[in-house]
Order: C-alpha cells, then sequence, then structure tokens
C-alpha cells in the first residue's frame, strides 16, 4: 500500500514521552514540555528527530510534516538526519515574537523564547540550503499559536510563504481558551482570524481545529485549507475531538497525525488511524460516522495534498514515486482476511509493517532499518532523555513505586 503520511509530528518530543502525564494543554506545555524542551541541547534535538523518525519507519510512515522547530534544537542537524535515514520530511520552523499562549502571558520557557529575527533569517537560511533537497526534503514555516505571535508577523510570514511557494502550518482552536483568547482580543473565532492574517489557503495546513463553528468549518472548505486531525493527543488532554465527519461532508481536506511523545505516546499511523474511527463513531454516535476507506485516504492522499505533493506520494499509481510499504497480513488478529481494508483500520498494528520502500529505495527490509544504525540512536537516546530530564528538575508522575 502507499506509505503512510504523519501530517503533524513534533519529532524533538520523542525524547520526554512519559513526562506530562495527566493535565490539560497549557499546564502540560507550561510546566511540563516547554522547561524540558527549554533544556535541549542541538544534540539532544536531533538524537530526538532520528528517534521519532525511526519509530515512524517501523510503523509504516514515509512522509511527515513537522510542527514546530525552535533553533535550540538544531535544525541544521535535523536536517541532515532526515537526509541520512531517506524518509521523506516537511521541515516546519517556528516563529515568534511574544513568550505568551492564548490569554496566558509569559509562559513560553526562556530556553524556548526567540526574536521573530532570528526565526525568519533562519527560515529562509534553510529555505535556501535544503528545500527540495532530494525531492525529500521541504522547509515551512511553522508560526507558534497566537499570544506567541502579532498580527503585523503573521502576514509577514503569509507574504514570505507566497514569495517563496512554501506552506504554513499552525496549531488553531485546540483548546477552550484558544476559542476565548480570539473573542477577546480581535472579536473573531478562530478561523475569521486566520482569514483576517491572510493564512487561509491550499498552502496552509491548520492543526487540531476542535473547536470551530459550521459557518468556519465552511470557510475552511471554500478556501481549500487543510485540517491535520490528532485525535490520540486530543483525547488524551481531554481538548476535545474535531469534527471530521463533519469536515470532510463540507469538502475539507482532512489528514491525519500523531502529534508527540508526551501527547500520544507514540507516532503509530496504523494506531492512530483505529483511533480516528472510534473517535468519530463516538461524538457522531453513529458507527457509520467515517468509513475506513475515508481513514486510510486521511493517513494517505490527504496527507499528500495537504503538503501539495500528492501528483507524486500518496497513491500508487503509474508515474507517480514508489513510496511503498509491505504490511505482513499472515498474524493472529488479521486472521481470516476476510476484510483486509478494515483489517487495515481496526485489527493491525505498527509492528506489522515488514518492509519499507521510499523513492523506490528500500528504506526497512524485515523490519530491519538499513539506513542507520537503530541500536546506537536508541542508546543514545536513553541517555540523553534521562540527561535532560535530570537537568530539568522534573520528575515523571508515576503512581505505583516502580524499580
Amino acid at each position: 500500500m502507499p506509505g503512510l503520511i504523519d501530517l503533524h509530528v513534533h519529532m524533538a518530543q520523542a525524547m520526554i514521552r512519559g513526562m506530562a502525564q495527566y493535565v490539560r494543554l497549557i499546564p502540560w506545555l507550561r510546566d511540563y514540555v516547554w522547561p524540558l524542551q527549554g533544556h535541549y541541547s542541538k544534540e539532544d534535538g536531533k538524537t530526538s528527530a532520528l528517534l521519532c523518525m525511526i519509530e515512524m519507519l517501523k510503523s509504516g510512515t514515509t512522509t511527515f510534516l513537522e510542527a514546530g522547530l525552535s533553533g535550540r534544537y538544531g535544525m541544521e542537524g535535523i536536517a541532515e538526519a532526515l537526509e541520512q535515514i531517506g524518509m521523506r520530511g516537511v521541515l516546519g520552523r517556528h516563529v515568534m515574537d511574544m513568550p505568551g499562549y492564548a490569554l496566558e502571558k509569559s509562559i513560553i520557557h526562556p530556553g524556548l523564547v526567540e526574536t521573530k529575527e532570528y526565526g525568519m533569517k533562519e527560515v529562509l537560511h534553510m529555505y535556501q540550503k535544503w528545500h527540495g533537497k532530494h525531492g525529500r526534503i521541504f522547509i515551512w514555516f511553522a508560526p507558534r499559536t497566537p499570544g506567541a505571535v502579532t498580527v503585523e508577523t503573521y502576514r509577514e510570514i503569509v507574504a514570505k510563504a507566497k514569495e517563496l511557494g512554501i506552506g504554513i502550518t499552525m496549531h488553531l482552536a485546540e483548546v477552550k481558551e484558544d476559542v476565548e483568547y480570539f473573542k477577546k482580543e480581535f472579536g473573531m473565532r478562530p478561523v475569521e482570524f486566520c482569514k483576517y492574517v491572510g493564512m487561509l489557503g491550499t498552502n496552509v495546513v491548520l492543526i487540531h481545529v476542535v473547536w470551530v463553528t459550521d459557518e468556519e468549518i465552511k470557510l475552511l472548505a471554500k478556501t481549500g485549507t487543510h485540517v491535520a486531525h490528532n485525535p490520540s493527543c486530543n483525547m488524551k488532554l481531554g481538548s476535545g475531538l474535531t469534527p471530521v465527519a463533519k469536515m470532510l461532508k463540507e469538502g475539507v481536506n482532512v489528514g491525519l497525525g500523531c502529534d508527540g511523545g508526551p501527547s500520544n505516546d507514540n507516532y503509530d499511523m496504523i494506531e492512530e488511524m483505529k483511533i480516528a474511527a472510534l473517535g468519530q463513531a463516538l461524538i457522531n454516535e453513529d458507527p457509520k460516522a467515517i468509513t475506513a476507506e475515508q481513514v486510510i485516504e486521511m493517513a494517505t492522499i490527504n496527507g499528500a495534498k495537504a503538503l501539495g505533493l500528492d501528483k507524486e506520494i500518496g497513491s500508487i499509481e503509474v508515474g507517480k514515486k514508489a513510496d511503498i510499504i509491505i504490511i505482513d497480513y499472515w498474524k493472529p488478529h488479521l486472521i481470516p482476511m476476510l476484510n483486509p481494508v478494515t483489517h487495515l483500520v481496526y485489527a493491525a498494528q505498527g509492528q506489522d509493517v515488514e518492509t519499507v520502500i521510499i523513492d523506490g529505495k528500500i528504506v526497512m527490509e524485515n523490519r530491519r532499518i538499513l539506513t542507520v544504525n537503530e541500536e546506537k540512536i536508541l542508546e543514545e537516546a536513553e541517555k540523553r532523555g534521562h540527561e535532560v530530564v535530570r537537568r530539568t528538575g522534573i520528575k515523571p508522575i508515576i503512581h505505583w513505586t516502580v524499580e
């Protein structure tokens, strides 16, 4: 089948999975994720990215959209890691000019705070050096969420993205606090704000988009704006669920993403397909709300459309690039093979992926990655993850005594 496309991933979070449990989004960011990432070195960022890409490959992901890299993570090193491992990736670079989130002021960890000028400069540098390299590596803007970016900067990003011909990805309406922020500060709803700053269109991927009205959904459809749905993250943090079934009926292109290590807590797109299907059946109280075929499209061709790559990847067709995965169906949980389509969504597991081919090259065969030393990277990530936690001084929440 076509390789899976993860439309929303935080690679720098892979190394801190398990460190932010039982909290809602804002304290999750303020008290755990941002302080931990604010203590990263560039070497930590590269190791976390490699760990994440290994996990993605081993569960069938061939292409991904990274939702936001800061300078602290070492974007250059992450691009080098992407080049080495052989995946297809779009690297979104954060741009910000304020340290807030929604109505919360100054909550972004000092280690992650940057000037707008620094962020814009690195986007341009990375674009010139890496964009389009090998036909596998691309650079996008990933402005931080409103509360951390001014209207003027959003408009500057929109203009520069249009000039360069690249995309923009941004978190939007993930939690109710986002809606409150837009209403209080601008007298608008979230999608209306995006229209106000010009950030709607076929080169825009909005992330989560949970708390939106029917009118906002129609506006997304009218403008061809894409949505990345991340059900595991939204469920774990108690944020709500994106009205995907309604969006698809209105003509919005919706892809699927795993999000991050502390919010999922894995990068397994096969598992994410099942959770997406179950979530829509639940919130709509209708098992027919979304079909297995639609969910598979979300994880493949819809993701390709969102990245502007649907003429190259997302399906197996003559003339397209060979991004292909082979799944072993001869497993107890997939026998008898009565319905291979629903089996893929509801019964398959990431570990069933046996072979991964990207751009016609075998990257994983018999579950062994051929491009990097997996064991060495796992050992390095184990060591560095513990060192980051020690430097930060945050302990995982464990209710039992574990030795």
